[in-house]
């Protein structure tokens, strides 16, 4: 199969769809593989160590488009990309389809497959090839949280961690799942004062096992979470329902019972947000402020430590992409159950439930409608 790996173009994207090392992986199993330049670079990756792995270096993105049966990114095309899509062509990257329309129609349209790393789920819930980049967000969330709390931004000019003789820090989570997990993690480490919220007593259970009662845990009502609200110095959103809308669990009211000066942070903005006021903002001006309230809501946040990202996202992604290459989409689909759960659009049709029900649109089951491998 011939891989294409592009540039990312959305605003501060440094991550790239494979590491030289994964080039070399696709290569060993007769594949090729066509690099756009520059692909690499915000990573650290340079053309020339993509030369050595084996693969073509391209100037040309429009070739690279167009010469690729399937092209590996990081992030959901844009606008000026679709152009560039062709039929029947695999993309295989983080989607986010059910709050964009726009780019679902288009995949429609162009009869686009598009696999969504996020829905690659296995059978116990798991969601592998998302895993790795809630752990980063979750871990970043406190360091971002952290830093827009101090004073010269507008912040509480809390120190999270404290200081002997003065209160520590609190953080709220909502969600604790990876992402909350991992941001309990940080903030534990650092000192601060951690309550995490969930709606499954099982993962309280987990969480306050493996963290020894250092966290509070919660049931995620709404009367834990005006508590939590209103004693935060930090409020991480962390919910997730796969391949869906975030539910709305703090409403714009909501934001005068928090302290002025508090920071939200949330995770969720890459599908659609999880606090009534958070709209998806970018590195170049990642907060807002709304009713005293520093919001936080840079929709890529692992984009910014790109190349652990990159060599994180990549690992996890690599044998998921291997499949289809060497099987081809359909065949790979029939081996694999948690790579079928992947694909969103195929042939023009949305198979994937959650995301129609966001359009209110018709949801087509992938395996009515898959076509055989002719190979």
């Amino acid at each position: 199969m011939h891989i294409g790996i592009v540039r990312e173009t959305k605003r501060h994207e440094y991550r790239v769809g494979c590491t030289p090392a994964a080039v070399k992986a696709y290569l060993s199993h007769g594949h090729t593989v066509l690099v756009e330049s520059g692909a690499g670079q915000g990573a650290g990756f340079s053309d020339s160590e993509y030369i050595d792995a084996g693969a073509r270096v391209e100037a040309d993105r429009r070739r690279v488009f167009g010469e690729s049966e399937m092209i590996v990114k990081v992030k959901e095309p844009q606008p000026d990309e679709y152009d560039l899509l062709g039929k029947g062509q695999i993309l295989f990257t983080y989607l986010h389809l059910a709050i964009d329309r726009g780019l679902a129609k288009e995949l429609l349209n162009r009869k686009v497959t598009g696999v969504a790393y996020e829905t690659i789920e296995t059978d116990d819930g798991c969601l592998p090839l998302l895993r790795p980049m809630s752990e980063i967000a979750g871990r970043l969330a406190v360091q971002e949280g952290a830093k827009y709390l101090e004073r010269p931004v507008g912040g509480r000019g809390v120190l999270l961690g404290g200081v002997p003789g003065v209160e520590r820090g609190r953080i709220g989570i909502l969600g604790g799942g990876v992402v909350g997990k991992n941001a309990a993690k940080m903030a534990l480490g650092i000192g601060a004062q951690v309550t995490v919220l969930d709606i499954s007593a099982d993962r309280l259970i987990y969480l306050d096992d493996i963290f020894q009662g250092r966290a509070t845990t919660l049931h995620s009502s709404t009367e834990h979470i005006e508590k939590v609200i209103a004693e935060s110095d930090l409020l991480i959103g962390a919910v997730l329902i796969p391949g869906a809308k975030a539910p709305k669990l703090v409403k714009h009211e909501d934001l005068r019972r928090m302290k002025p000066g508090a920071v939200i942070v949330d995770v969720a903005i890459d599908q659609g947000g999880c606090f009534e006021t958070s709209r998806p903002t970018t590195h170049d001006e990642p907060t807002f402020v709304v009713d005293e309230i520093i919001h936080y809501c840079v929709a890529n946040m692992p984009g910014a430590v790109s190349r652990t990202s990159t060599i994180a996202l990549t690992t996890a992604t690599l044998n998921s992409g291997l499949l289809i290459a060497d099987k081809g989409l359909e065949e790979a689909c029939a081996i694999s159950r948690p790579l079928s759960r992947g694909v969103n659009t195929y042939d023009g049709k949305i198979t994937y439930r959650a995301v129609a029900e966001a359009f209110d649109m018709e949801y087509v089951p992938l395996n009515s409608i898959l076509v055989p491998s002719r190979k």
